[in-house]
């Protein structure tokens, strides 16, 4: 059907119509002022990121995506009112100017809603920029809008010993190079989450994690003077009447500074005057073939195990940090083993029922589905094997629920997370731990030195060990580690016999 043809009238008022007109109406307007919105709370985004104490990564997020997708979102409104009134004026309709008399009340009336909305509009789009930049701040936006398949992270984050640090002052801190570098891996990250592409458990450790010097000195102070710290570890064995057996320990922390203490210790390794660098053959860090020590007077060892090579093109040389051993200082999956023992210890498990220790252990690590993302199944599977191994047992009313607990707090089938997935470096019993260095295989160049390995007195004593009266019996120089059941060969290490509950 042919459009009707325009009077000659329409036909000289369009032809005087300026194509800036095309945008008076009010569509396009409403397009113009959502574009002016976004560009406004842009600048508003840019300017608070770039005075704040520190950077946040997801900030990039909203600066940078949201921000211009509204900011184009209105231009496609604006150009689409233009294209509509041209086409009504094609149609035949009389081109009119977007006039407003002032004179005239209906039009002081129209103008004085329009600028109270635009107002409104541009006032909630500051105080919206502001607020949503500093909701990407916090650990709720990290874990449970972005991040939502950080569900694991958070629970463990949750029951960990920085439960009220928040997560971007670990995983971007403040600095100028690491603002623009977390700026990148925060908008990849969007794309890993909407695209399902992220890995299955989340990979560690994390590649772009800066260096603990930049994030957790600020609160642990490395040259502190520590000294030694007394510490008991409760353990139940698997047998019939779950036999506990404890060990207290002296830790020798030490220090880092001659000036506030002697230079010894665990934190010997962290100290202000040595230089510890390693390779890792693999991505967890878990094999160390080559150390390299720079020592107070520059003199430099290499230690290095037999079968690796000084070929070092492939690999990076990293500088030891506390991350190298408190691999797990926020997010950390409690063992089977260690977790149980935990609850019977406080009475959350019924230390008298049979084997409870060997039964609960087994449940947690029975295969699951791992597509359960509810982890019913677990919760059932967990009910049901127990109350089968002590039927009617007024014990279950505590057991059960406490084994369910352990459970939900530690594994999570969906992300395949759990102990297994994290190796925790803080110790050597599940896993190697500080055996990958201290294991008698890496020797100086020359031979005549060896890390040493084996040692438990190097990093710990023995004051008591066992139960009971045996406990009370402490020994200030020490006593020789004594494994449950006479079933310890100092040849091997824990490693080979331990891994945390399978």
């Amino acid at each position: 059907m042919l459009p009707p043809m325009k009077t000659d009238a329409q036909q000289d008022a369009a032809s005087k119509y300026p194509r800036t007109r095309l945008l008076h109406n009010w569509v396009s307007l409403a397009g113009l002022v959502i574009a002016l919105g976004s560009l406004f709370s842009y600048v508003i985004l840019i300017t608070l990121d770039s005075i704040v104490h520190a950077a946040n990564a997801y900030i990039g997020i909203l600066t940078y995506v949201v921000a211009p997708a509204f900011f184009f979102a209105g231009l496609f409104i604006t150009i689409l009112g233009a294209v509509w009134h041209r086409r009504r004026l094609k149609l035949g309709a009389l081109p009119h100017a977007l006039q407003v008399d002032l004179s005239r009340q209906r039009d002081r009336r129209i103008l004085g809603i329009f600028i109270a909305c635009s107002l409104c509009f541009l006032l909630i789009s500051s105080v919206g920029s502001y607020q949503a930049f500093h909701y990407t701040e916090s650990n709720q936006f990290c874990t449970q809008v972005c991040h939502t398949i950080h569900q694991s992270e958070l629970t463990t984050y949750l029951h960990g010993p920085h439960a009220r640090v928040d997560c971007v002052d670990c995983h971007v801190g403040e600095g100028a190079t690491w603002y623009v570098r977390m700026k990148f891996a925060g908008t990849h990250q969007l794309y890993d989450l909407v695209s399902k592409k992220y890995p299955r458990p989340i990979t560690t450790p994390i590649r772009n994690l800066r260096p603990a010097r930049e994030t957790c000195e600020h609160c642990h102070w490395p040259s502190k003077f520590v000294g030694n710290l007394d510490r008991t570890y409760n353990y139940f064995l698997g047998d019939r009447t779950n036999t506990p057996f404890s060990v207290r320990l002296l830790l020798k922390v030490g220090g880092g500074d001659p000036t506030h203490g002697l230079v010894g210790g665990i934190h010997w390794h962290m100290a202000v005057s040595n230089k510890v660098e390693y390779i890792a053959t693999d991505k967890a860090r878990q094999k160390i073939p080559w150390v390299r020590l720079t020592d107070p007077t520059g003199v430099v060892t290499v230690f290095r195990e037999a079968t690796f090579t000084n070929d070092l093109s492939h690999y990076e040389i990293r500088r030891m940090d506390c991350m190298d051993c408190h691999n797990r200082p926020a997010h950390r999956y409690s063992s089977p083993d260690d977790a149980v023992n935990l609850a019977i210890a406080e009475g959350q498990i019924d230390r008298a029922l049979p084997y409870v220790k060997s039964n609960a252990v087994y449940a947690l690590t029975r295969p699951y589905r791992p597509e359960t993302e509810a982890r019913t199944e677990a919760r059932d599977g967990i009910a049901a094997f127990l109350a089968s191994r002590y039927p009617d047992d007024p014990g279950m009313r505590q057991t059960i629920p406490a084994v369910q607990q352990i459970y939900a707090n530690n594994f999570f089938p969906a992300m395949k997370a759990n102990w297994k997935a994290y190796p925790d470096n803080l110790g050597h019993r599940d896993w190697p731990g500080c055996f990958r260095c201290h294991d008698g295989k890496h020797k100086s160049e020359d031979g005549g030195r060896t890390i040493k390995a084996n040692d438990c007195n190097a990093c710990h004593t023995i004051l008591a060990q066992g139960q009971g009266a045996e406990l009370r019996q402490l020994s200030a120089e020490g006593q020789k580690f004594k494994h449950p059941e006479d079933l310890y060969d100092p040849a091997f290490q824990c490693t080979d016999c331990h891994s945390g509950g399978s």
